[in-house]
Order: structure tokens, then C-alpha cells, then sequence
């Protein structure tokens, strides 16, 4: 499955706050300058991040599952709580 989220955080921000949350039950096993992937007993997952359109970074999470499985909630929750990053005062709403 293929999650993107637009966001006002920078890339190297994304890519600092998916190493922090991925950490927990996942290990790194690809980085380059804008993505990295991470592997688990659930599978993998890809971010990308990247500058669009001025003060806007585009975020990519690829994961080698179907969606609704473990890995795409985690994903789904990630995103989530970089929004939360962005804007403070959200509250992350949803069961993953």
C-alpha cells in the first residue's frame, strides 16, 4: 500500500520523527538522503520525504502488505502523528 500526507515539518525533521517512532519493533534496513525503510515482524515499510511546492513536504509511506493489515495501521499512525508535529493541538483520532 502507498500513504502520502502533505505536511509544513521539514524533510529531515520526517525522516528524524520516523527513525524515533520506528524504533519500536523495527529496524533500519535502507537509507538514502530523502528515504529510509525500516523492517519488522510485520513487514517493511519505505518514507520518503521530500520539498513541494515551497513550505510543503511530501511524505510516502510504501508498505509490502495489503491494506489493513498491521503494518498499514502503523503506517496510517505515523502519519497521524506527524500531522500532530505540524499542529500541535491535534488530536489523533482513530483505532491504529
Amino acid at each position: 500500500m502507498r500513504y502520502f500526507h502533505r505536511t509544513s515539518v521539514d524533510p529531515d525533521r520526517v525522516l528524524e520523527q520516523a527513525a524515533q517512532f520506528f524504533a519500536h519493533g523495527f529496524a533500519p534496513v535502507d537509507e538514502a538522503p530523502r528515504r529510509r525503510s525500516y523492517s519488522g515482524p510485520t513487514g517493511r515499510v519505505t518514507v520518503t520525504a521530500h520539498p513541494e511546492g515551497g513550505h510543503y513536504t511530501r511524505v510516502e509511506l510504501d508498505t509490502d502488505q495489503v491494506g489493513e493489515s498491521e503494518l498499514d495501521k502503523t503506517a496510517k499512525r505515523f502519519l497521524s502523528e506527524l500531522h500532530r508535529a505540524a499542529v500541535p493541538t491535534y488530536q489523533v483520532r482513530g483505532a491504529y
